[in-house]
């Protein structure tokens, strides 16, 4: 991962970044002591540079301080939880 600056805005429950302009982001909701990714989305312009990897990532990070199972309703979110292991223990 290039390490994007990755930032979290929980009053509108999302991760973003904003990569040459464009805005990448990951929306999720709360539901009870799961964090539910809806969404992850990065425009075309940007895309292939592991931004979503980057944006999933810091969602499972959060939930992991917050103590937090996630739940990944997004196709791509379920897809990465697939290849990264080490998160599986979050999954619920």
């Amino acid at each position: 991962m290039t390490g994007h600056a990755i930032t979290h805005d929980s009053a509108a429950s999302e991760f973003s970044a904003i990569v040459d302009g464009h805005h990448a982001r990951l929306d999720y909701y709360l539901d009870g002591n799961h964090l539910v990714i809806t969404h992850t989305g990065v425009p075309d312009p940007i895309s292939g540079r592991g931004i979503a990897g980057e944006l999933v990532q810091a969602a499972f990070e959060y939930a992991r301080e917050k103590g937090l199972h996630v739940r990944p309703e997004c196709s791509y979110a379920a897809a990465w939880a697939e290849r990264h292991p080490e998160f599986n223990q979050q999954l619920g």
